[in-house]
């Protein structure tokens, strides 16, 4: 890559998704120049490393050995922590989401909602829930936080702080994923 891009991340980004675009989401993730592969038991992983392995030299894409790390039950990756039993929120994150006060502005209320939207995938109707939230941060609206604001606010932080974990679908076949505009 030419030196001095001013892209240069969002080009990269883009070779590793097309040269991984048959593995994403199956058993790699990448993000710039991060790749996480995750499998279900150490045979699978073996086979999952050795074709990511592959492919990177097949592309002539290299990895430095000394700032990579094989075979660990558990990692912290983008905020989330990542073991066998699934995703999970990132408990370093969520203190900072149990000790947040009431916002006082809607600059207070985008950054919560800033870090609380992070996570959104944990939450079940995160939106529908924000909503009294978000309506405060509208031009032209008055803001005044009212019992509406606070409940929203309180579930939010209650629900992040008790996520669930998410895991993979179990077994080979298909599945049908319904999904709520929320």
């Amino acid at each position: 890559m030419p030196f001095g891009l001013t892209n240069a991340s969002a080009v990269f980004m883009d070779l590793m998704n097309r040269v991984c675009k048959p593995y994403l989401d199956k058993f790699v993730i990448v993000f710039i120049d991060d790749f996480l592969i995750y499998s279900k038991n150490k045979k699978e992983h073996k086979e999952h490393l050795r074709t990511i392995l592959k492919l990177l030299k097949k592309e002539e894409l290299y990895a430095k050995f000394s700032k990579c790390e094989f075979w660990i039950p558990k990692v912290k990756f983008l905020g989330h922590v990542i073991n066998s039993e699934g995703i999970h929120v990132d408990p370093a994150k969520i203190e900072s989401i149990k000790d947040w006060v009431s916002p006082k502005s809607p600059t207070e209320i985008h950054q919560f909602l800033g870090l609380a939207g992070y996570y959104q995938r944990f939450i079940e109707g995160f939106l529908k829930i924000a909503k009294p939230m978000t309506k405060l941060t509208r031009k032209k609206i008055k803001f005044e936080w009212g019992d509406k604001q606070e409940e929203a606010f309180q579930l939010l932080k209650q629900k992040l702080c008790s996520a669930p974990i998410l895991a993979l679908p179990e077994g080979s076949e298909d599945f049908a994923a319904y999904c709520n505009a929320s």
